[in-house]
Parts: C-alpha cells; sequence; structure tokens
C-alpha cells in the first residue's frame, strides 16, 4: 500500500495553476491585495488540476491517538493514562477540538493507532453498538472512519502496538510496525475521501509526543536537539533541559538516516507521527488537501515529503504552533502557516481555526467577479 500511495502522488498541474493565476488577475480587486490567499488558491487549484478548484467542503479531522515509552524518561509531568482518558474526551464531545469542529461543521474521527491504557467504556454498553464506535485490527478491513458529519465522534481501532518503546534504549518501532502504522493513516485517508470529504485536517493525542515530534524534526532538518525541542504541556526549565538531552540521547543512538522516512519514524518516531504522515500521503495520492495542525503534524510532514516530495503540494500550514521545533519544520517544508496566535494545544485545534482561511481562498475564484462581467473599470 505504501509504494503504491507514493508511486500515485504527482506535481501540481501547471495549466490549472497558471489559469488560476490569470483569474485572480482579472478578479475586481486590486491584483496581489488579498497576499497569501492568492498563492494558496492557485496552488490549491494546482493540486486540483482544474480552476477554480473545489471547494473544501465537509471537512474531516482524524485524531491519530498513541503512547510513547519515551514517557518513562520523565519529559512531562503528565501521567499516560491521560491519553485513553482525552480519546474517551473526543469521543464525548467535550474537548476543545470538539467545540471548534462543531464551528466549523467538520466531522471528527478518532484513530487508536497505539493507546497503551484501555479506552474509557461507554456508560450505556449499547454505545458500543452505534455506528459511531468502528471496531476491527489495523489491516483486517473492520475498521471503517463512517460517513462524514459534523455531529458524532467516531472511534477506528487501528492498534498497531500498545504504545512505542523507548527510544532513548531502543527502536521506538519495528521497520513493520512503522509501515503498518504508516499505511493506517493512508487507509484512513481513503475512507474519509470517499465518504465524502473534500479537505483533510491533522489532529494528535499521545502524551510525551512532542519529544519524538523533536526527534524526527531533529532528525529530518539537521538542526540540534535544541532548537527542535520546545515545552510541549509547559515543563518546568529542569525538565525542558532534560528533554532536550533526550532528544539528543536517541539521535546519538540510533543516527537516523534522513533519506530513509521508514527508518527515522521506526528510530525516534510516535504511532501517531508515522500514522499522519500517511494521512498526509494518502491525501496527496488523492488529490485532496490536508490541512496541518502543530508541531506533530509538521513533524510527520517531514516523513511524508522524505516518502514523496510532491507531497508538499497537498500540505497547507494551518498555524505556527509555539513549539519552536514547528518552525523549523515549516521552513524546511517551504510552508506559511495562516495563522500564528501561540496555539500548542494539539488535537486539531489550529487545523480548525484555520479551515475559514482555506475556504475563503477558494471561495473568492468561485463568487467575485471579473472586471469585465461587473463592468468595472481596471487602473
Amino acid at each position: 500500500m505504501l509504494e503504491t500511495t507514493i508511486a500515485g502522488i504527482g506535481p501540481l498541474d501547471e495549466s490549472a495553476m497558471a489559469a488560476a493565476g490569470q483569474l485572480q488577475g482579472r478578479l475586481t480587486k486590486p491584483a496581489g491585495s488579498l497576499g497569501a490567499l492568492e498563492e494558496l488558491s492557485v496552488r490549491l487549484a494546482g493540486l486540483a488540476g482544474m480552476c477554480p478548484p473545489p471547494l473544501p467542503d465537509r471537512a474531516a479531522v482524524a485524531i491519530f491517538a498513541g503512547d510513547h515509552g519515551v514517557h518513562a524518561q520523565r519529559v512531562t509531568p503528565w501521567p499516560q493514562e491521560v491519553t485513553a482518558q482525552m480519546v474517551g474526551n473526543f469521543l464525548a464531545g467535550g474537548a476543545v477540538v470538539n467545540a471548534f469542529a462543531r464551528q466549523a461543521g467538520a466531522s471528527v474521527t478518532v484513530v487508536d493507532v497505539g493507546v497503551a491504557s484501555p479506552l474509557p467504556v461507554p456508560d450505556d454498553p449499547a454505545d458500543l453498538a452505534d455506528p459511531a464506535v468502528v471496531g476491527g485490527p489495523a489491516g483486517a478491513g473492520g475498521a471503517t472512519a463512517g460517513s462524514v458529519g459534523p455531529d458524532v465522534p467516531r472511534l477506528v481501532d487501528a492498534t498497531v502496538r500498545r504504545g512505542t518503546r523507548d527510544m532513548t534504549v531502543t527502536a521506538a518501532l519495528t521497520r513493520d510496525e512503522a509501515r503498518s502504522a504508516v499505511e493506517v493513516g493512508i487507509r484512513i485517508a481513503g475512507e474519509l475521501v470517499d465518504a465524502g470529504a473534500g479537505i483533510l485536517l491533522t489532529g494528535d493525542m499521545g502524551i510525551a509526543n512532542t519529544t519524538p515530534a523533536a526527534a524526527l524534526i531533529a532528525a529530518f532538518t539537521g538542526v540540534d536537539a535544541a532548537d527542535a525541542t520546545g515545552r510541549g504541556t509547559g515543563v518546568d526549565d529542569p525538565t525542558y533541559q532534560h528533554k532536550i538531552e533526550v532528544v539528543r540521547a536517541a539521535l546519538r543512538r540510533h543516527t537516523p538516516d534522513p533519506e530513509d522516512p521508514l527508518g527515522v519514524l521506526a528510530a525516534v518516531g510516535g504511532l501517531e507521527h508515522a500514522a499522519l504522515s500517511g494521512l498526509v500521503l494518502g491525501a496527496a495520492a488523492r488529490r485532496v488537501p490536508v490541512l496541518l495542525d502543530g508541531v506533530i503534524a509538521v513533524s510527520a510532514a517531514l516523513a511524508a515529503a522524505a516518502f514523496a516530495p510532491d507531497s508538499v503540494g497537498a500540505m497547507v500550514a494551518g498555524h505556527r504552533s509555539a513549539e519552536p521545533g514547528a518552525t523549523v519544520a515549516l521552513r524546511r517544508l517551504g510552508l506559511t502557516p495562516l495563522i500564528d496566535l501561540g496555539l500548542r494545544l494539539g488535537e486539531g485545534t489550529g487545523a480548525l481555526l484555520a479551515l475559514p482561511v482555506v475556504t475563503g481562498a477558494v471561495r473568492v475564484l468561485h463568487e467575485v467577479a471579473t472586471f469585465d462581467s461587473a463592468g468595472v473599470a481596471e487602473k
């Protein structure tokens, strides 16, 4: 699945981009007056291969959840059980991502790709039979993202393993496990697009997951661990310095090769990072935009770009995370974030806030009159 998906990812359509650029120049506004939105609309036309590109309707957030063996190194004060508890909160509709998704009319699909603790059992056991709760082992064909809709969060059981190993002691994942997680993301992307999603949004949940994100960013960009590592949930100074050393120790142990993205994900990645890279690849292969959230998403996007450089054409940077590694990763990807609000929550929250900006960029090409059609004189 991974190789065929990569083979299906191609460059942006130059003729569609040229048509979009020309249309932008004929609309009733000064040329360039919409700034980055004009470039975004042109790029989305190139992704779709048509001008104007489809409106990014029926947005779908995919939240990949997993736990991390490096948690044992005390890189965060939060207990690992919080990952499973937050998955329960997502499914109950009580998290920030749920509030923002309701505002945006986006569906929420939660994918358990490697949560270590048992997930909360619904108060009413009959809820387990609801179509919003979807089971099935990864790769068995039983897990499905279900229909796209904003009302009921959905759970997909796609567990590869119950959390990663401690990357400072051994590889976090085997290559086969990393591949399986990437292919979970590819499969979820396909299912969501088949269900009608016109844009995919990345989400994540995993206590300690900013530590492997920093390691991935350092591995793919070559920056020092200190430049890629942030405070995550807001750790104090001693824990922050320790976290940097943990990232350095993992990189020294494995010396991951950025030309081998599967190997990098296996050595220092997380299950949700690998799955998110697959989501990006799957979206790119289907010529559907994927709106990236914060540092976890952009660290995964680096892996996707290493697998398939043309996949960057499908990526839209939703926001600039307060985590320093996010800026490093965005610079390497050549992406400019749409908003910068100092967010560092994850879950998909920043991507959801940026969604109306993406929709507006495309709507301009659909609805704004040209000088000729409106009878407005040009300069």
